[in-house]
């Protein structure tokens, strides 16, 4: 077994490494090897390693030594582009292994089942050696990757298995961190662009690897619930067959069964029970899990109904944040009056439900996080959120002037150029703004006060932070709760938040719905 290579061997490896010609990469030994070297069960990971560090690995794959040592000049990606590529490689092999299993039991258990590892491993080699060339590097990637696997002599379905992983690597964390996805809509083309259950599973654990594989930090229990969220869905719908499009009104019904049989058995009549949902919209059902519907029915039927601002608060660590519930009647402004509260209490907002009932009472439901992505767990801190929230909600929020957010010191040389982008939901019932830019202080309360100007409502709202980069997407109704057609108004929300920003119309990069 080898323990080590002597400094005379690097130097002679590094001497000949001229010797790694097209000859070379086509001599049935030579591919042979590589491909057993893949497929070894330990030390797959520390000899790519190696062969990176003397050079070989580039000049047996030469699309990798344009990747070797290349930055990537953000606060995003904590590695150039062949550290991070290995670090992926790693985290697969980490997956496969049962003495790891404990860190991420799904992925684990998903990467444990895979028929061929080897696949897995090409995929993370792949994924990212086309960057830097300019253009799509997915789609460039996925022409570097059919190329080798048939050189290597890999069967046409397990080398297009591996182009295929290369070219959509992103498409499960975009679905995941800027959809819907409570949608059935959403789920049901994410599956259609999936294919099969092999290649979902494929796909998820690839997807998990490249993101804890990005940086130390971006790996977080949310990343985690909402990826897990999408592939039991998106499993689901596999097996049953895509031929059958998922009925909204059997999942709604599924879902009040469900929610019933918990809250009676929890003493509750069910006169009151369907009293508090008569009042719901539909899409309330469809946009919680049963657990959340039952835990919120059963704060609705506990409270005082004096009282007019409810505010319930618990841990969902499985869903990585602290879940906040507010029930109190309907008003302009109030999710720029939160999240406000929100960011001067310390606290990451990274999901927000916003559901307004037939009779004007609003059923808000934000996921948050303290500033190091963690629930809040400090029963003293749980209550002076609470108190903050009860004391700001009990009076209407005043008229603000347009906050002016300027952009914090340490992110002043890695600026994001601001980008923001309408289009309508899959059917087509919303509005959709995506808003690129800086992460700033601050950045939700501007976007609820132009909302808020502009006559708009918010229904959704989808936060993803990378380092330094906001990916946001907001779910926009007009009055009538239908999509916003007039573009004055699309307009006025879009020059707003670039005035707040302190960004003008040409300097920024927008796109009409």
């Amino acid at each position: 077994e080898l323990e080590g290579v002597r400094a005379t061997t690097i130097r002679l490896i590094r001497h000949h490494r001229h010797l790694i010609d097209e000859d070379f990469r086509h001599d049935l030994r030579c591919r042979s090897l590589f491909m057993e070297l893949i497929r070894q069960p330990r030390g797959v990971t520390h000899e790519l390693r190696r062969m990176n560090r003397y050079g070989v690995l580039a000049a047996y794959i030469p699309a990798f030594a344009h990747i070797v040592g290349q930055m990537q000049f953000d606060l995003f990606h904590a590695y150039t582009v062949d550290e991070h590529t290995l670090f992926v490689v790693r985290n697969i092999r980490r997956m496969s292994l049962p003495e790891f299993a404990h860190e991420l039991p799904l992925p684990s258990q998903v990467t444990a089942s895979l028929p061929k590892l080897e696949l897995l491993i090409l995929a993370g080699l792949f994924h990212d050696i086309a960057k830097g060339r300019g253009g799509d590097h997915s789609e460039l990637g996925e022409a570097e990757a059919r190329a080798f696997c048939r050189l290597h002599a890999l069967g046409e379905r397990d080398t297009e298995l591996v182009a295929w992983l290369v070219r959509h690597h992103l498409l499960m964390s975009t679905t995941a961190q800027h959809r819907d996805i409570s949608d059935p809509d959403v789920i049901m083309e994410f599956a259609v662009r999936v294919g099969t259950t092999e290649r979902l599973d494929y796909l998820y654990a690839l997807t998990v690897a490249d993101i804890r594989g990005t940086n130390p930090t971006l790996w977080t229990s949310w990343k985690d619930a909402l990826l897990r969220e999408l592939y039991q869905a998106a499993r689901a719908l596999l097996r049953q067959g895509l031929a059958r499009s998922p009925d909204i009104e059997e999942i709604v019904e599924r879902t009040l069964n469900e929610a019933r049989e918990r809250l009676a058995a929890m003493g509750y009549p069910l006169d009151a029970i369907d009293g508090v949902w008569l009042r719901f919209e539909q899409e309330y059902f469809l946009r919680h899990s049963v657990d959340e519907i039952v835990w919120q029915t059963d704060v609705i039927l506990r409270r005082d109904p004096n009282e007019t601002v409810t505010i319930a608060i618990r841990d969902v660590s499985e869903r990585g944040g602290t879940e906040i519930f507010i029930y109190m009647p309907t008003r302009t402004g109030l999710f720029e009056q939160v999240t406000g509260l929100f960011d001067r209490l310390g606290l990451n907002t990274v999901d927000a439900r916003i559901l307004t009932t037939h009779d004007g009472w609003v059923l808000d439901t934000y996921l948050v996080t303290d500033r190091n992505e963690k629930p809040i767990r400090d029963p003293h801190q749980l209550e002076q959120i609470r108190e903050r929230l009860e004391a700001s909600l009990a009076t209407p929020a005043t008229v603000t002037e347009l906050p002016r957010l300027g952009l914090p010191r340490k992110y002043r040389h890695f600026p994001v150029r601001t980008r923001i982008r309408f289009s309508r939901d899959p059917r087509g019932e919303r509005t959709l703004m995506e808003l690129f830019t800086t992460d700033r202080p601050g950045l939700l309360s501007l976007v609820g006060h132009a909302i808020t100007r502009c006559g708009a409502d918010l229904e959704n709202a989808r936060i993803a932070t990378f380092g330094h980069r906001v990916e946001d997407v907001f779910y926009l109704t007009d009055e009538g709760g239908g999509p916003i057609r007039d573009a004055a108004r699309l307009d006025c929300i879009r020059d707003t938040i670039l005035e707040g920003l302190g960004e003008t119309a040409d300097r920024a990069d927008t796109e009409p719905a």
